[in-house]
């Protein structure tokens, strides 16, 4: 018994699928990344207008104490969302506050600044080394040479105060801060979908 032999077209064009590229390392979206990160002054600009009013962060009346840690985790996690401008600028104050009270920081920095600004205003390479240093490569050479002298001016020191009160100042504030008198929690989401 013979069995019928069977025929199947398979003429035609095929197209193979396109790879995506997500998974794997794209030179072009690496080259992009300095465009997609905001500038200082666009972050503070960006902070600025989410601000929530200062009379409505130092209200004093809203300070109560929380009755159990479930609801204090809760007040911070909702306080830091609600309030992270605020937060932002009590960091840079007290940022601000150091170096005005901290002379040769301030005196190290400065020299810097100048010297970055007359780098650029001369716009000149130089040879190091047999090598030429454009104007941006003096810049870092600059700020380089500058770390030695703000470790001896206490830099280091002053850093890890601001980011010592800096948390103790903020986590204070975050669980101290009765947010439900001011913002229900459908309110907030709210707040959270319309931005």
């Amino acid at each position: 018994m013979e069995t019928p032999e069977v025929h199947i077209d398979v003429s035609g064009d095929m197209e193979t699928p396109k790879q995506d590229n997500k998974t794997g390392f794209n030179l072009s979206s690496f080259s992009n990344f300095s465009t997609r990160i905001p500038s200082l002054w666009e972050l503070l600009r960006l902070s600025r207008q989410n601000i929530r009013p200062w009379a409505e962060f130092l209200q004093t009346s809203n300070f109560k104490t929380v009755a159990n840690v479930s609801r204090l985790t809760n007040r911070i996690i909702r306080n830091l969302a609600y309030f992270q401008s605020n937060y932002l600028f009590v960091f840079l104050g007290l940022i601000v506050y150091c170096l005005l009270t901290s002379p040769l920081i301030l005196i190290v920095l400065g020299a810097v600044f100048y010297a970055c600004y007359k780098i650029k205003q001369n716009s000149t390479p130089v040879a190091f080394f047999s090598k030429q240093l454009n104007t941006n490569q003096q810049c870092i050479a600059v700020n380089v040479a500058s770390v030695p002298l703000l470790y001896l001016a206490g830099a280091g020191a002053v850093m890890f105060w601001v980011l010592g009160a800096s948390f103790f100042v903020i986590s204070l504030h975050a669980a101290f801060y009765n947010i439900d008198a001011i913002v229900t929690e459908d309110m907030e989401t709210f707040l959270t979908e319309t931005v």
